[in-house]
């Protein structure tokens, strides 16, 4: 976590109007967590935000659920999105990561007991969020990868770069259930 409180805080729900009841209230019948209570505040963006974001989750995208997460929890370790990583940490585990593997996705691509498969995916990803490009050498090792899948991989890193960068900069914080990893917390 970069900030220590909100820079913009999530909506309360006496604060909500009815487009933002319309929007948060039908996919979200529990728990609304402070992500969303946070981009509704811009309604319009939300909704857009939320059919690109839907898509990068689905099984649209051509990524099995575990090679999805582990560029999603890389990314959102690159990125020191505190938040993002809590939320991911859960999903990676019910998307077949192991704990251990989430662990080790925070020392990258060279920390051992990767699979080659799994360590250039870790790799492009290092390499997105580092220079907005994937090298010719990392390229070839992705041969494992469709065409379609390689372009899921970059929207998906493409997705959570973005994603990370208004958590970070809005101060999202964690909602209740979720525990801030210790290598995370940059709150001064």
């Amino acid at each position: 976590m970069r900030l220590k409180e909100p820079r913009i805080a999530p909506l309360r729900d006496e604060e909500m109007g009815d487009e933002q009841k319309a929007l948060l209230g039908e996919r979200f019948k529990g728990q609304v967590f402070n992500i969303f209570r946070t981009l509704s505040r811009a309604p319009k963006a939300y909704k857009r935000f939320m059919l690109w974001g839907g898509y990068i989750l689905s099984d649209d995208n051509a990524l099995a659920p575990r090679e999805r997460e582990l560029v999603i929890l890389r990314a959102g370790f690159n990125w020191r999105a505190g938040y993002e990583w809590a939320q991911h940490e859960r999903i990676g585990l019910e998307c077949g990561l192991t704990a251990d593997e989430i662990a080790r996705i925070k020392a990258g691509p060279e920390a051992g007991g990767w699979t080659a498969e799994d360590a250039a995916l870790l790799q492009a990803t290092d390499e997105l969020t580092a220079d907005a490009f994937i090298t010719e050498a990392t390229w070839a090792r992705l041969a494992f990868l469709s065409e379609k899948q390689k372009m899921d991989l970059v929207m998906t890193v493409g997705q959570y770069t973005q994603v990370s960068m208004m958590l970070n900069t809005f101060g999202v914080q964690l909602d209740e259930d979720l525990s801030l990893d210790p290598d995370l917390d940059a709150r001064g």
